[in-house]
């Protein structure tokens, strides 16, 4: 399979993404950003509108695609079980693949202005259909009747913030972590 090369666009929102995880959204300028480059600031906007537009492109592409994966394993007919395996392999999944982008998408959400009503609608719609199928799941005897709030934050805080330890693992398999974290957060830590 031939991988397709990236293009100028792709590179920008790249480096972009590390500068803003690096940085903080607000500390990094257009001029940060072409001297990670090599290239003049000028020729940034022959790519890109804006810094905020940079910011909008990261983390609304992340949240669509988290919101409409969601969607379909909501609409599944698998198991709530099977359900949160789906989630979590796509954590694991999104996560590997994007680490600095997924630091924007939760560092850096609130800076988002014109786009802010529409990421906090798909992250809505997301948590959402996470809480539906921990409902049925409690509802029909599949997951243990515990606080609703406190078993959504425990998974949801574990798959958020893989950004920040994947990439500290050099040797990590995407499969075993996807697993361990599986047999960890959906059938626990006793033997």
């Amino acid at each position: 399979m031939k991988i397709k090369p990236e293009t100028r666009k792709e590179e920008i929102l790249r480096v972009a993404a590390k500068l803003f995880k690096e940085k903080g959204y607000s500390a990094v300028t257009m001029r940060d950003l072409a001297k990670a480059m090599g290239i003049k600031a000028a020729s940034l906007y022959n790519h890109i509108n804006s810094k905020q537009d940079i910011l909008n492109t990261i983390v609304i592409s992340l949240a669509e695609q988290f919101t409409s994966q969601m969607k379909l394993i909501h609409a599944s007919n698998d198991s709530c079980i099977d359900k949160l395996n789906r989630i979590i392999r796509l954590h694991v999944k999104i996560s590997s693949q994007n680490s600095y982008g997924m630091a924007c998408l939760n560092n850096d959400w609130m800076h988002l202005e014109e786009q802010l009503d529409y990421y906090k609608e798909l992250r809505a719609n997301y948590e959402n259909n996470f809480r539906t199928i921990l409902e049925v799941g409690i509802a029909s005897g599949e997951i243990i009747h515990v606080n609703l709030d406190i078993l959504m934050f425990s998974i949801l805080t574990t798959l958020r913030s893989l950004y920040v330890w994947i990439p500290k693992k050099d040797d990590l398999n995407l499969e075993e972590l996807s697993d361990t974290l599986i047999r960890i957060l959906i059938k626990g830590i006793n033997k």
